[in-house]
């Protein structure tokens, strides 16, 4: 493999010490610069960066998307890898990667597709919509992504998307009651961004939407397959499900 590639690994972070620097580990074998975009961190988080080598810039909080749009925007290299500090790459994908730019194919496509797995309390969900979803992480530094409140995603308007199998790891929770609390915040965040698109939700809406999340992702694509792991991670995505519809039909009219 390569030592470096013309890559920035591109990270925005906020109080993650624990975490940042097995992200920022995973990317060095690959990335020739290295950049973090702290929104405000108290903790060691910004130390541990620049000891791993990182450039680091602060900027107070944009939101998700202006947040990343920011960060790519910055970055001196003809590509970029957008990780999140909960998020990693095993060697086998940074050989993946170093191959779609050893390749020459790296050229053919404006952003790249890579699987996520996602890890649920320190163990891995092998079954399922979230042990295999593609996210568009490696492009060009002129991506940018929509402006939403959250569940954030790229402007992919001309550009010319591939897939690449180089899977991220995602650690998606210190605790249950921490990824709980998360979820109660994106719960928020959704009711608000359609409550100002001037969308509603009947009386009905929570429990319809839930009872089809838990259907189709922890019956039908086998999250069950993952035992106590699966219950409490589908448990948890029902009750957001739940949570962001009731928020919707509550909310008061602006």
């Amino acid at each position: 493999m390569a030592s470096t590639l013309p890559l920035s690994g591109v990270v925005i972070t906020r109080n993650e010490a624990d975490r940042i620097g097995r992200c920022l580990a995973s990317l060095a074998p690959v990335c020739r610069e290295l950049r973090v975009l702290d929104s405000g961190s108290d903790d060691e988080t910004v130390a541990i960066a620049r000891a791993a080598g990182a450039v680091v810039e602060h900027q107070d909080w944009l939101g998700f998307a202006a947040q990343k749009t920011l960060a790519t925007s910055r970055a001196s290299q003809p590509w970029v890898l957008l990780l999140d500090a909960d998020e990693w790459l095993d060697a086998q994908s940074q050989e993946r990667i170093a191959g779609l730019f050893a390749s020459g194919q790296i050229e053919s496509r404006d952003v790249w597709c890579l699987p996520r797995r996602t890890w649920f309390l320190g163990k891995p969900l092998r079954f399922g919509s979230w042990a295999h979803e593609y996210v568009h992480r490696l492009s060009r530094p002129d991506l940018r992504y929509l402006p939403v409140l959250v569940h954030e995603g790229p402007d992919l308007t001309g550009k010319r998307v591939g897939h690449c199998e180089a899977r991220i790891e995602h650690e998606t929770a210190r605790s249950l009651d921490e990824y709980r609390a998360k979820l109660a915040g994106y719960a928020r965040l959704w009711a608000q961004q359609r409550r100002e698109a001037g969308r509603r939700a009947g009386r009905m809406s929570a429990a319809v939407h839930a009872a089809a999340y838990w259907l189709k992702h922890y019956v039908i694509r086998g999250g069950f397959l993952d035992g106590r792991t699966g219950w409490q991670f589908h448990a948890c995505h029902t009750r957001y499900v739940y949570d962001k519809y009731d928020l919707l039909r509550r909310t008061p009219s602006a």
